[in-house]
């Protein structure tokens, strides 16, 4: 009975010092230091919210994307096949047709998602209190309206289909509020205060804050295929190219508050 114990105990270490597999990191929402603030409800301009869902594959495009031999995930693509109806019927029994759909951008895998908290200055607000007796409260306004835009880093054929499906993804990793373009409005305030010593002047800088995307776009000729009553989709020329993109993160704003003796 003893031997037995020890060889179980043995088998059991055995298993437990075993690799499980390779783990994937967790994609977790980025930490929002507390130098950043929301400004939804104090910006002047009413930034229209990005709802970009995954679209929705009909029937048919599900069976469809089921037989591409490369990952269709392109939402424009997904639409143009949603729009798509082939009949089947006894007469199409000898039917045989190579439909070219065009060369398209297939899909998106990211590698990186990283903030930059200061991707672009957009206000300085300023108080001089050298001559003050006690301590003054400085607050952020928006001094002019503020246009922030991203864009991608290189060029790449069909832009816009590659900055939706980097947009979607960047969303879903960072779990933040993104647009290619942002606006502040001028005016906005925010009631944070921010203390500034008697014989001080005082620099409170606003800064939007971005996102950066980086991962690979895969393009492909694709192919709608008839063979009687079989449909199926073929990609043919595979390529792969690396793509990265700036994406401003919307009605958020950065602060740096800084206090000196002499003028900057």
């Amino acid at each position: 009975m003893q031997y037995i114990r020890t060889i179980l105990i043995c088998l059991l270490m055995i298993l437990a010092a075993a690799p499980a597999g390779e783990a994937k990191p967790l994609k977790q929402q980025a930490q929002i230091p507390s130098s950043v603030l929301n400004i939804t409800k104090e910006n002047t301009y009413p930034n229209p919210t990005q709802d970009l869902p995954y679209l929705q594959p009909s029937d048919f495009t599900s069976k469809l994307l089921k037989t591409s031999n490369v990952r269709i995930e392109n939402p424009n693509l997904i639409r143009m096949l949603n729009e798509t109806t082939v009949n089947r019927s006894f007469l199409s029994i000898g039917l045989r047709a190579k439909v070219y759909l065009g060369e398209w951008p297939l899909n998106y895998e990211s590698v990186e998602t990283s903030p930059n908290w200061q991707y672009q200055k957009i206000n300085t607000n300023y108080f001089d209190n050298r001559g003050g007796e006690s301590n003054y409260k400085m607050h952020y306004v928006q001094e002019s309206q503020k246009v922030v835009r991203g864009g991608l880093t290189a060029k790449v054929a069909k832009s816009d289909d590659v900055k939706k499906m980097m947009l979607l993804k960047a969303m879903e990793n960072s779990k933040l509020p993104l647009a290619f373009d942002t606006i502040i409005g001028a005016g906005t305030k925010k009631d944070h205060e921010y203390n500034i010593a008697p014989k001080r002047l005082g620099y409170l800088y606003a800064y939007a804050p971005a996102i950066n995307e980086k991962g690979k776009v895969t393009y492909g000729e694709v192919y709608l295929v008839l063979k009687g009553t079989k449909r199926e989709m073929i990609v043919k020329n595979v390529t792969s190219q690396g793509i990265g993109a700036w994406i401003p993160v919307q009605d958020y704003i950065s602060f740096s508050f800084a206090v000196t003796e002499q003028p900057k």
